[in-house]
Order: structure tokens, then C-alpha cells, then sequence
């Protein structure tokens, strides 16, 4: 239950910073001089070439991230049940670090003062589309399956009536054991696709995001066999058919 804390934190700061972008992309106006100070320390070039697709891919991706977070608070907030489980303190400030750091990268994908006063000019390119429909189909996955988890401890009236594990079923669950883990990465691969495919900033970061939820997928795929002798054989701890 203390992941809502990221979400909060993650709604408000990549809230503000889309707030930001906007404001400098549609009105013309600079972004405030602490970011473009924060810009010149992580080494982004300020009079790079001017491509105004490669802004609004940025936006695009920034907006997309604002809304995962959006979803994620609800869905910790009015879905999800939680146990008594606790999260040692250095995950807790890395996580608060991280959806920090994760929109200030994507913010840091275009130079600061190019625009030179002039309004961004909308091209909507074949990867925009491809990329929101994946991330679309992602998420609505993944709240199909946070719900599936969620009722395992609700009666059919929707009271919470217990707080253990048990098997679940249906979705992707018939093929993984974490399939919102998976959906997790198909959200972060689709936001690379928005961005161009050629992010290699990004592309990092989805790299990370792979190996993150593959080590939780994993633990949590070795917890439902030790702990259900019934388990179905056939399912893999993370990405379907693979691993």
C-alpha cells in the first residue's frame, strides 16, 4: 500500500512538468530557469537541432506517463486490496527517486530554448499511433488483472473478506503467473515506440523496468509454487511462452 505514495508523488511532479512543456510548446513561453538549469547538468545540448515532431513525441510520452500514474493511484487507492505487507525504507526513496527521475528523463528528451517563441506544430507520425494503441491495450490489460487480484480477497457483494494469496485465473493470467508485471513493460516498450524507437535514454530506462519486474515476477511466480501444489504447470513467471 505504500507504492500510493509514488503515484502521488508521481501525479504531482509529472503533472507539473507536462504543465510546463505545454505551456512552453503551445504559448510559446520558456520553461522555468531551474529546468533548464537541470537540462545543462545532465548534458542535454540546448541548441540542438530543432525537429518539432521529436517535441511532440516528448508531450505525447510525458502525457501518457502523467496518465499510468493517474490510473495507478486510483487503482491503489479504490482497487486493489492490500496485505499487512511492509517495503524496507531504501525501496520506499529509491521509488520516490524514481518516478522523480523517470519525468524529468523524458522532459530532458528535447532542448530547452529552441522553440524560440514559436507554437509547436502537431505531426502525428505512424509511431504515435502505434504506441498509444499499445499502451491503451497494455493498461486495460493490466487493470483486468489488478481487479482479478483484487476479488480474490472479495466476496460477490465486494467486501474484502480475506487478506491471504490464492491462485488466480483468467486474462493473462492463463499464460503468466505477474501478467500485470508484463503489462507493466508493454507500457514502458510503448512509450519507447512513441518516442521514435530510437531513444537510447529511454530505452534504458525500459531496460530497467525489464529486469525489475522480471526479479519480482520471478520471486512471486517460486511463491506460488512452494505455496500451491495445485499451481498450473504451463504458466511462466513473466513473459508468455518465454520466461
Amino acid at each position: 500500500r505504500w507504492f500510493t505514495h509514488f503515484y502521488v508523488v508521481s501525479v504531482l511532479w509529472n503533472g507539473f512538468l507536462l504543465i510546463c512543456l505545454f505551456r512552453a510548446e503551445f504559448l510559446g513561453e520558456s520553461l522555468p530557469s531551474w529546468i533548464q538549469d537541470m537540462h545543462h547538468a545532465l548534458g542535454r545540448d540546448s541548441q540542438s537541432k530543432d525537429t518539432g515532431n521529436e517535441h511532440f513525441s516528448v508531450l505525447l510520452v510525458l502525457l501518457l506517463l502523467w496518465l499510468h500514474s493517474c490510473r495507478r493511484l486510483a487503482e491503489c487507492l479504490w482497487t486493489s486490496v492490500f496485505s499487512s505487507g511492509v517495503i524496507h525504507i531504501v525501496q520506499y526513496c529509491f521509488g520516490l527517486g524514481y518516478y522523480i527521475a523517470v519525468g524529468s528523463t523524458v522532459l530532458c528528451q528535447v532542448p530547452t530554448n529552441v522553440r524560440n517563441g514559436k507554437k509547436l506544430s502537431v505531426q502525428i507520425c505512424w509511431y504515435h499511433i502505434i504506441g498509444v494503441m499499445m499502451y491503451i491495450w497494455a493498461s486495460l490489460h493490466q487493470h483486468r488483472c489488478l481487479a482479478i487480484l483484487a476479488n480474490l480477497r472479495k466476496c460477490r457483494s465486494g467486501k474484502v473478506v480475506s487478506l491471504s494469496h490464492s491462485v488466480p485465473f483468467g486474462d493473462w493470467f492463463e499464460s503468466v503467473s505477474c501478467p500485470h508485471y508484463f503489462a507493466e513493460l508493454l507500457i514502458y516498450v510503448s512509450m519507447a515506440i512513441t518516442l521514435g524507437m530510437h531513444n537510447v535514454t529511454w530505452w534504458c530506462v525500459v531496460m530497467y523496468v525489464l529486469f525489475n519486474q522480471a526479479l519480482a515476477a520471478v520471486l512471486c511466480h517460486e511463491f506460488y509454487h512452494k505455496n500451491f501444489s495445485s499451481y498450473p504447470k504451463h504458466r511462466k513467471a513473466f513473459i508468455p511462452l518465454v520466461f
